[in-house]
């Protein structure tokens, strides 16, 4: 590289290796291998904005390699944006810094998502393309188009979400694309080839990729390759050859590089190396005045297309009322049927509405569109080349479906939903737990939540998944109990700005529980009466989706045995801890005994029940039988659930 490059590059490097250094933490391997790539990157190719973070049309930056995180942070404050100061580079790995071990998303930062479970950044990316191209089409060219650039390591590559989502990106051919590749062949372990094998360009161009292969410091290679992937009619990937650690006498190419710090013998050497004579976080005037100017530059660049963004999205205050009235009108025309419905069917029955007006949605099914019945009548498909739908064949690619859907929500106002079975959600996990860390509006509709889909047996019918999923922080778990409450779900999942939502939904027909129209949206409560046998009472029931019609007819049994009670349905167990201390102790204290009633593992109820009460449920693996059978044979029956709640109640009264 030039001088005035190489100078550039090795403010990143050694910004990195001293922020590392004074944590005594980190991974300075990879900031001082790409340097010189992201440097060429920054300066010639990327439209961002310093000043304006949040612009809609400029290029994406994805750190899918988050343990590189300081390449990230040393970027952000070099050309200039407000949140990244050099204290909070001081301050590296130190509580509330914004300079944390991997890339936390914060909004307006330039920190585009949160990353550090490798292969995550990819899947995101993807998202933000897919975004890209779909707003590309609403709004046209001269209001949306730009580029999301993904870096990616070794270890992404092997971490199979990475496949998933490269495919999905090759098939459908997302010009918009590009990722780099930091090809170091290190990985924490030693050298790659410890592990893999994989001929690289073979398998981005199975996938459908342009392939290009680069020395990751040589500046002319850099900035050709990044010229060429701007026509690219395809994703491209550019395998940046790099040396892991570079500059480091004693460390560079080596495992030793890659997650600890150099040591101050090693620091002081490649400050030596590197004829960088300066001291700890020190960046003379000039360079940083180089690097303030690329920002200014893209700044002043993007001030010419920023006032065409504005208000091109519907206020939330909009959104919410158009919701609000199709929510209403759809309630209120379902109380004059009253049939009886699959919560699944009641779910596509309120998308229909849905989509019909509301644009910001974009669905999507892992492969199981005609079982989550995600699929509506207003839905146009996404396809190769063609982004003027508004549904994603995901194919089955259920952890790429959901880090993308985490990309879609990123980008813009776009609201993703994506279904699958709820016993995938295992699948699913970790892009639903970074949702929920970064409080992204993204929607999962999870059918077949039972038992209850039945002869497809134990490995189908999801267990422990409900429980699994409640325990996850910023989450709502929506189990609606008929098809208005599945409304009321979709209502608070798409209203629900801090976070994603899982609404579960059944395979078989439920009989209505809500015989009557409210304009009130009473799961928003997460558990409220559904009915009570008598004014006076000796017995709470607690129970949650397709269990809320057996709670009833449990009531009504034990009624006849002189046993009182109330039925609560609970479609959220989140909602309801956050009510009132006088509405939870109304709920659940009224009665000296309680019961839960819900086809899955009990764990998640035993700190409503407590004492003087059973939580009926299951904790064993299902069987492979017509459903009904099931329920019989797990004892979760009108027969089992009165003899053992009447033997309860009468043993501690007499």
């Amino acid at each position: 590289m030039n001088k005035h490059n190489k100078e550039l590059s090795n403010a990143i490097r050694f910004l990195s290796i001293d922020a590392v250094e004074k944590a005594n933490s980190g991974h300075p391997g990879l900031p001082m291998g790409m340097a010189d790539v992201v440097t060429v990157l920054f300066k010639d190719f990327l439209r961002f904005d310093p000043e304006n973070p949040s612009w809609v049309n400029r290029d994406r930056f994805v750190l899918s390699a988050g343990h590189g995180s300081m390449l990230l942070y040393s970027l952000l404050y070099l050309t200039g944006y407000k949140s990244v100061s050099l204290n909070d580079i001081k301050n590296f790995r130190k509580l509330n810094s914004i300079c944390a071990g991997h890339p936390e998303y914060i909004p307006n930062s330039g920190i585009e998502t949160t990353t550090g479970p490798l292969g995550q950044g990819i899947a995101n990316a993807v998202g933000f393309a897919i975004a890209e191209e779909s707003l590309k089409k609403k709004l046209g060219k001269k209001i949306i188009e730009h580029k999301t650039y993904v870096l990616a390591g070794d270890g992404c590559l092997m971490e199979g979400i990475s496949h998933e989502a490269l495919s999905l990106a090759g098939h459908l051919k997302l010009k918009n694309l590009v990722m780099l590749f930091d090809n170091n062949s290190i990985s924490i372990d030693g050298p790659t080839s410890l592990a893999v094998s994989d001929d690289h360009k073979k398998r981005f161009i199975g996938y459908g990729w342009e392939y290009f292969e680069i020395n990751g410091h040589n500046e002319k290679e850099i900035y050709k390759t990044l010229k060429k992937v701007q026509r690219s009619k395809k994703p491209s990937v550019i395998s940046c050859k790099t040396k892991i650690g570079y500059g480091s006498p004693n460390k560079s190419g080596t495992a030793s590089a890659h997650g600890s710090p150099l040591g101050e013998s090693e620091v002081k050497l490649t400050r030596k190396k590197l004829k960088w004579h300066y001291k700890p976080f020190e960046i003379p005037d000039n360079i940083l005045n180089n690097w303030r100017k690329i920002g200014k530059k893209a700044s002043k660049n993007a001030k010419k297309e920023f006032s065409k963004s504005k208000n091109i999205f519907l206020s939330e205050d909009k959104l919410k009322y158009k919701i609000s009235n199709i929510i209403l009108k759809e309630k209120e025309n379902y109380i004059k049927k009253l049939d009886s419905i699959a919560t699944r069917k009641s779910s596509q029955k309120i998308l229909t509405s849905l989509t019909s007006s509301i644009d910001e949605l974009l669905g999507g099914s892992a492969d199981l569109s005609g079982s989550n019945n995600t699929k509506t009548e207003n839905h146009k498909i996404i396809k190769p080349g063609n982004f003027e739908g508004n549904y994603i064949h995901y194919g089955v690619r259920e952890h790429a479906m959901c880090g993308i859907m985490n990309g879609i929500s990123l980008h813009s106002k776009l609201i993703p939903y994506g279904g699958t079975f709820l016993i995938f959600s295992d699948y699913c996990k970790p892009s639903i737990r970074l949702s929920a860390i970064m409080k992204q509006r993204v929607i999962y509709v999870m059918s077949h939540d039972s038992i209850g889909l039945g002869e497809d047996g134990p490995t189908h019918q999801p267990i422990e998944q409900l429980c699994s999923l409640r325990s996850i922080p910023n989450l709502n778990v929506l189990r609606p109990a008929d098809t208005t409450e599945t409304y009321e779900c979709w209502q608070i999942a798409l209203n629900n700005l801090d976070g994603p939502s899982i609404i579960a939904l059944t395979r078989q027909s439920l009989n209505p529980v809500r015989k009557k129209f409210t304009k009130e949206n009473k799961c928003i409560y997460g558990a409220y009466e559904i009915l009570r046998t008598r004014n006076e009472i000796n017995l709470t029931i607690l129970a949650s989706g397709s269990e809320v019609n057996l709670a009833i007819e449990v009531g009504h049994k034990l009624a006849t045995q002189n046993i009182y009670s109330k039925i609560i349905s609970v479609p959220s167990q989140e909602l309801f801890e956050k009510q009132p201390k006088t509405y939870k102790e109304k709920i659940l204290n009224e009665t000296k005994y309680k019961i839960s009633i819900e086809a899955g593992s009990t764990d998640c109820w035993k700190k409503y029940i407590i004492n003087n009460g059973i939580s009926f449920g299951i904790d064993q693996f299902g069987k492979s039988a017509p459903y009904k059978d099931i329920f019989n044979y797990m004892g979760l029956n009108v027969e089992n659930i009165t003899k053992r709640t009447s033997k309860l109640i009468n043993n501690y009264e007499n």
